[in-house]
């Protein structure tokens, strides 16, 4: 065999086996972040206001008892605000009755 073709077969055997690869695996990312953009847009047209409870006034707290409340200081729900590191709600949200009487929004289906 002579070397030019030796080295003809070394490289398109590296292109089959690197390069056509990398090739697929990359237009599978783009895919895939354009697919994400679209998902991101969609759920941004979902997006509901959220609507704060006012536990400070059924628990009638003091206003230098709000002005350190993580809770009172947060956009989110009080027991959102509380939650622990992993994501769970403390056992006092969930046998909170502001918790309780929570609204949950719901979708409609178009």
């Amino acid at each position: 065999m002579e070397p030019i073709n030796l080295y003809l077969a070394i490289v398109l055997g590296l292109m089959a086996r690197l390069a056509i690869p990398i090739l697929i695996t990359a237009l599978v990312a783009i895919y895939l972040r354009q697919l994400d953009e679209r998902w991101r847009a969609k759920n941004a047209e979902l997006e509901m206001p959220i609507e704060k409870p006012e536990c400070w006034k059924v628990k009638h707290c003091s206003p230098e008892l709000r002005a350190k409340c993580t809770g009172y200081l947060s956009p989110l729900p009080c027991w959102q605000a509380f939650c622990q590191p992993n994501g769970y709600l403390r056992e006092e949200c969930l046998e909170c009755k502001i918790f309780r009487r929570a609204y949950i929004p719901v979708l409609s289906h178009k």
